[in-house]
Parts: C-alpha cells; structure tokens; sequence
C-alpha cells in the first residue's frame, strides 16, 4: 500500500506544481492582454493629449512659445547696453564686459541639466511656470545689483530659471503631435530661441539710448510677469505618463468593474524624488557621451548657434564705428537676422512636411528620423554663405544693407538646421527632454564662450578673416555631415540602445 500512496502523493505533488505552472502562465498572458487593452484604451482615449483638438494643442504650443520668447530675449538685450554697463560699474576689462552679457548662456547650459529630468518625473506645467517665476525674481534683482558681481551673479540665476522652456519646449511638442504634424510645431517653438536675441538688441538699443541700460531689465520683468500670468491658468500638462496617472485617478478608469467600463490600467507609482533624480539628471551627458548621433548633432547645432552670439559681437561695434550709427539705430542691424529667421521658418515647416510625408510613403508609410535630415542640405550651405558675405562686405565697408543681408542668409540657413536637428531628436531618443537638454548644454556652452574670445579674432584677423575662418568651419563639419546622418543614420541608430 505504501508504492502506491507514495505514486498517488506524486501524482498530487506534479498535479499541483503543473497546475500552478499552468496559472503562472494563464496569469502572465491575462497580465499582457490587459496591458495590450490598456494601451488600446489610452491610444484612444480622449484624455491622451495626442487626441486633444488641434486648436487645445496649439494654445499650448503658442503659451510654450512665449516662454520660450522671453528667456531668450534676455540673453541679448542688454547688448547694445555694455558699454554704459562698464561705465556705470568701472569695469575696464573687456572680458568681464563680455562676461556680463554671456554669463546667462553658462546658466543657459547648466539648467537644463536638472529642468528636463524632473519634466519626467513629474511633468512640464510646473516646472516651466517654477522656472520662468525663478526667472522673474532675478531679473528683477539685476535692477538693483549694487556691483559687477551681483550683477554676474544675478544674471546667472535668472539665465537658470529661464533655461527651462528653450531646453524642454520641443518635447513639449512632442508630447501633443504625430511625427508627421511635428514639422510646423517644432518652426513655431524655435522661433523663440532664435527671434528672442534678434529683437532684444533692437529694443534694447532704444532703451539704453532713451532711459538708460536698466529699463532693460525692468522690460523683461514686465514680459515674464506677462507670461505667467497668462500662462499659468492656461496652460495644461502634456507628458503622457503624467496625464495617464491623473486620468486613472480623476475618472476611476482604474478599477475595470467602473460603470464605464474602461479598461485602462492604472500606471505604477511615481519612483520618489531621491531614487530617480541621479539617473535621471546623468541622462543628458549618457546620451552625449554613448550616442555618436545626439553628440555630432549637439555639437554642429552648438558650433552655429556660438556662430551666432559672435556676430552678435560685432554688431554693437562694426556699425558705429564703419556706418556712424548711434546705439539706437545699432539695433536696427538685427533686423537683418530677425527676417532671415522669419524666411527659414515660412520656408522650413512646409517644405520639411513635405519631403517627410513623400519619403514616407516610399518607404510605405514607415516614417524614419532620417527624413527630417534632407532640408538641412540647404541649410548647412547657407551658413557659410552668409558669413562670407557677412564678413567681406564689411571688411569692405560696402553700403550698411549688404552685411546685414549676409547676416540674413546665416540666419535663414541656421533656421533650416535647428528646426531638423530638434526633431530628429524628438524622434530618434524615447527621452526626448533629456536629448534636447544634451544638445542645449552643448549648444549654450559654446555661445557662452564664442564672445569672450570675438574682440581678440576679429582683431587679429578682420572682419573678413574671422569669418572665413568660421564659414571653413561650417564647410568642414556642416556639408558632409548631414549626407552622411541621411544615408548612414539609420545603421548608427540600430547600433545604440539609448535610441528608440
């Protein structure tokens, strides 16, 4: 009797263990299909802001935007107004003098750092609003900065909080459109960044001429109280785990047995702060350190975005001392670059849709990131152009409109490489603030450094020299490169696990 008690104990042993085997798995595969259901009811759930009207996403395209105007425009107003800043504060040296206008761009590169991962722990809304009142706060204390070095000091704070929309606002747009809507998003947000130094030395100029270099600050307080108060009772979250967490808690599509009887599963738990905020802020430098792509595109982003605070440089300078202009009418130089931005945004969003939706479809219908690249062609041949022009008409001292032409055609040709840049970006890396937080570092450091050396090279070499010397630059890394990130991208991408 003991053989076969022991055979029937087995037989119940393997029974339970196969039984149980059997549950595991029916349990697993009942995990993965309410998962797949879940993630059925968010792609079209009303709530996922993919869904959202096309009017609810470009308000909150338009109120990022304006965020992104202001900071920006802070970073070269006070331009035309250095040289009543080194006298009001006895600075001799050129250098510091410099150093008050690009120390925002330091902040410009360290903010990011810390601003775009925590817009992924715990959404855009309340950082940017967090940000630009940071912002606020210290550009008011530039009014009062009693010495060169609260000056310093205060323009690098408010440069930290004002860093926060110029390096998450394209994730931003990322959150609310499709790859193939992206396109017009993307030129409207960058225009921000780019027209905000245009027309601050325009204003700025007429300000210092007029009241003095302070109204300068007291302007961009005024503009960033503006903004939040328009911002903040407007604005809505847009980082889709965010807004899933608050739609299954708010709507009860958590519990399945709810009289609508949704689906949705509710997402885990936000990690806490202290046990996510490391990995997350060593984020950006991972991607700049372990992914060839996001490293060579920050960096040819950063090389003519420096360009541009250089040339900048020289306008407070050049067209007084060649034209006889007065700071007020200095500042209408930028113009110049303020309509070349304007014609490489009208130009870039459609034709870059274009081209995106036809490769596209050749491709039957699966979009790449690399069909963002082929308008960068024109662009990267602009730059140089511009520059060269730019440089020996006014080492020639030709007629006033012919270097702020050539400044126009480097600006239309930066437009068409910035806008493909950011969305190449957005697509190719699942952590898109942090990538655009990588290539903002890059991009800041580099035009926070360029001015500081500008006097010392164009002295050396002359305007014409210097700028034969940036445009061989841009030839060197700006031709070649997109050919090769258009033919060779894809390969690069598949190699690296840090991209999508």
């Amino acid at each position: 009797m003991a053989q076969p008690e022991y055979a029937a104990s087995s037989t119940s042993e393997g029974g339970a263990d196969k039984r149980k085997e059997e549950d595991g798995t029916a349990s697993t595969d009942l995990a993965k299909d309410a998962q797949a259901e879940s993630d059925d009811f968010w792609a079209n759930a009303p709530a996922n802001p993919l869904n959202w009207s096309t009017g609810r996403k470009w308000k909150n395209v338009a109120i990022v935007s304006l965020y992104t105007f202001v900071s920006p425009l802070a970073s070269s107003m006070m331009a035309p107004g250095l040289p009543e800043i080194a006298t009001h504060y006895g600075i001799t040296s050129p250098t510091v003098v410099a150093l008050t206008l690009s120390i925002f761009l330091l902040a410009f590169a360290i903010g990011p750092l810390f601003s775009a991962p925590l817009t992924e722990i715990y959404g855009r809304v309340w950082v940017l609003h967090l940000s630009n009142l940071f912002f606020l706060a210290f550009s008011i204390g530039c009014i009062f900065a009693p010495s060169t070095g609260s000056l310093i000091a205060f323009r690098f704070l408010a440069g930290l909080g004002g860093s926060t929309p110029v390096a998450i606002g394209g994730s931003c747009i990322s959150d609310v459109f499709v790859g193939s809507e992206r396109g017009s998003a993307m030129a409207l947000y960058s225009m921000g960044p780019l027209l905000g130094p245009i027309l601050g030395p325009i204003a700025g100029g007429f300000l210092v001429q007029t009241v003095g270099f302070k109204w300068v600050f007291i302007l961009l307080s005024i503009l960033a109280g503006v903004a939040s108060v328009i911002a903040i009772p407007i604005l809505e979250e847009t980082y889709a785990p965010i807004v899933k967490e608050r739609f299954a808690v708010t709507s009860a599509a958590a519990d399945p047995d709810n009289e609508k009887g949704s689906p949705f599963i509710a997402p885990s738990k936000r990690p806490a702060f202290r046990d996510t905020i490391l990995t997350d802020i060593q984020r950006p430098f991972t991607l700049l350190t372990r992914s060839l792509i996001c490293f060579m595109l920050s960096f040819y982003m950063a090389l003519i975005y420096g360009y541009l605070y250089l040339l900048f440089t020289t306008f407070p300078t050049l067209f007084p001392s060649i034209y006889g202009w007065g700071p007020g009418v200095s500042g209408l130089a930028y113009l110049g670059p303020g309509i070349g931005f304007f014609i490489g945004t009208l130009g870039s969003a459609p034709l870059m849709n274009s081209i995106y939706t036809k490769l596209t479809a050749k491709n039957n219908g699966v979009p790449k990131p690399e069909f963002r690249i082929p308008i960068m062609f024109l662009g990267s041949a602009l730059v140089p152009i511009g520059l060269f022009w730019y440089g020996w008409s006014a080492q020639a001292k030709i007629h006033w409109i012919m270097p702020i032409f050539g400044a126009g055609i480097f600006c239309a040709g930066m437009m068409l490489v910035f806008v493909p840049v950011q969305l190449y970006l957005v697509d190719s890396f699942t952590y898109a603030a942090s990538a655009l937080a990588a290539a903002a570092v890059s991009r800041s450091l580099l035009g926070f450094a360029f001015p500081l050396f500008g006097e010392v090279m164009f002295a050396a070499l002359g305007e014409g020299g210097g700028n034969s010397l940036l445009a061989g630059v841009a030839i060197l890394t700006g031709v070649p490169f997109p050919i090769w990130l258009f033919y060779k991208g894809e390969e690069m991408r598949m190699r690296n696990p840090l991209n999508r």
